[in-house]
This record gives structure tokens, sequence and C-alpha cells, in this order.
């Protein structure tokens, strides 16, 4: 049975860094994403990692560029998402992706998902 797990989310002010992990069981993906979501508001892209080979590929939103960093390792089967100099726009509850194929920024083409974990940025 395929799980993911957030975790790493909370409180911080504007400016502070945060970690996300996530943690897959089950299988091992070709692509894991983080997407996020703010009241009201659709699911966004955030971040995708993929990798063939030894050669991984990334992609960010715009608004996170720069911000964040993903990763992934893959003995532990575990992504992470470094979030740096954050702001009070990318409070949200950061979700965990994973589907078979390449990295997309297409939340609908991602098979599982995790829970959430709850990301929010005081002024």
């Amino acid at each position: 049975q395929v799980q993911l797990a957030e975790s790493g989310g909370g409180l911080v002010q504007a400016g502070g860094s945060l970690r996300l992990s996530c943690a897959a069981s089950g299988r091992t993906f070709y692509a894991m994403g983080w997407f996020r979501q703010a009241p009201g508001k659709e699911r966004e892209f955030v971040a995708t990692i993929s990798w063939t080979m030894k050669t991984y590929y990334t992609d960010y939103a715009d608004s996170v560029k720069g911000r964040f960093t993903i990763s992934r390792d893959n003995a532990k089967n575990m992504v992470y998402l470094q979030m740096n100099s954050l702001k009070p726009e990318d409070t949200a509850v950061y979700y965990c992706a994973a589907r078979s194929y390449g990295g997309s920024q297409n939340p609908k083409l991602y098979d599982y998902w995790g829970q959430g974990t709850q990301v929010a940025v005081s002024s």
C-alpha cells in the first residue's frame, strides 16, 4: 500500500525557514513534488524532482525560485523541501505528491498524495 506522510510544518516569522519532509512507503516513484493550497484558493505547484540514472531534474514555481530547494534521498525514499526567506503569502497547507512518470506542474497528473502539513508565516 502506497503512503505519503508529510512532516515539518509549523508557524514561523517572515524571513524564517522551515524544512518539510515527505516519507514514501510502498514503492519508489520516478517523480515527486510539493504543492500547496491556501484557504479559498486552488492547489498550486511549488516544486518537483525526478531522477533517471544518477541525474536529478528539478522544477520550481516562479514564486519560490531562489528561496525553496527540493531534494530527495532515494535510499530512504524521502523528499524534502527546504524553505528559506519565507513570506506571509507562503502560508498554506503543503502536500507531497508522487507519480510514476516525469515531473509535472499539473497536480491532476499525480497519482498519490499525502495528508498535508500546515505552514503559517506571520508578518
